[in-house]
């Protein structure tokens, strides 16, 4: 089960993400324990060997330093370095991001991972009694390391009709192409993505203020800044429609055409400006009376 949730950047402005509820995160958690017990398993056959020598205790020990390292350091391990996904994650389309909507780091993926083992699921969770109740309980499926860590799980594979379309303006066709989009994080996509999809149902100043502040963090991980005279709504547009075409190509198997015609982002001359992300209202032209034809002087009296 899943619903929209609300993610507050740092302007301030809401965006919608699609918050993972139970089903799915329960899902995910199946294939993560069904891994963890696949490798506690054969932990236990190795360690059997050693208590076969007759140093129980000794295998008791490293059973129970095991046991922590495989249920605690798998799920931080994972989602430290994929920035929020263990393998179940993966497979179900989920990621772990902070309630900012940012990438979470290790300290977070530490503080869920502990609170996963003595709070939620094995120690005291009574096997994952207080993870679904509270997860029941919470607006977004939140569970005790969640609120613990300030992180919350969210879906990516969004509905292909929910998806916003984001076009690339023709003016930075060529300089996108030119990009390093390598290391631009899929949650940060993700937020830019929403922003653009509601720029129409915005004020004009939380666009400029939210778009900005996207803009620069955008600009901090692929290294390339806001060309001047470029609204930053049409960077962030160029910046996804560029991922967009690249990852369309390798889907496709097919060599990524160059874009050959080069117009390069300049700054808008006066009486020109940079269009706008959203319609807007066209003043009916003035409608203008014919004026009446003089009168013939020569004309004969009727």
């Amino acid at each position: 089960m899943e619903q929209e949730s609300e993610l507050v950047t740092g302007e301030a402005v809401v965006l919608d993400v699609r918050a993972a509820k139970l089903a799915s995160r329960g899902l995910a958690m199946m294939i993560d324990v069904a891994l963890q017990l696949i490798a506690l398993f054969v932990a236990m056959l190795i360690l059997s060997q050693v208590a076969a020598f007759g140093d129980e205790a000794l295998a008791l020990t490293l059973f129970l330093v095991t046991l922590v390292l495989i249920m605690v350091g798998y799920p931080v391990l994972f989602e430290t370095l994929s920035r929020g996904r263990t393998l179940g994650k993966m497979a179900l389309g989920l990621r772990v991001v902070r309630t900012d909507g940012g990438p979470v780091r290790f300290r977070h993926a530490l503080v869920r991972g502990l609170a996963g083992f003595f709070v939620d699921f094995w120690a005291l969770g009574l096997l994952g009694v207080v993870a679904v109740v509270t997860s029941l309980l919470s607006p977004n499926g939140r569970r005790v390391g969640d609120y613990l860590a300030g992180t919350m799980v969210i879906r990516e594979r969004m509905p292909a009709a929910r998806t916003p379309y984001v076009g690339m303006p023709p003016e930075l066709a060529y300089w996108a192409s030119q990009l390093d989009l390598t290391r631009l994080p899929n949650d940060l996509a993700l937020a830019v993505r929403q922003f653009l999809s509601r720029t129409s149902e915005l004020r004009p100043e939380a666009v400029e203020a939210l778009g900005y502040g996207l803009a620069q963090q955008v600009a901090a991980v692929i290294g390339a800044p806001v060309p001047p005279g470029v609204p930053s709504w049409a960077y962030l547009s160029a910046v996804l429609a560029e991922r967009r075409r690249r990852d369309q190509a390798k889907l496709q198997h097919a060599p990524l055409q160059p874009v050959v015609q080069y117009v390069p982002p300049v700054q808008a001359q006066p009486g020109q400006p940079y269009p706008q992300p959203y319609p807007q209202a066209v003043a009916p032209a003035p409608v203008t009376r014919p004026e009446p034809e003089p009168e013939n002087p020569f004309a004969p009296p009727g």
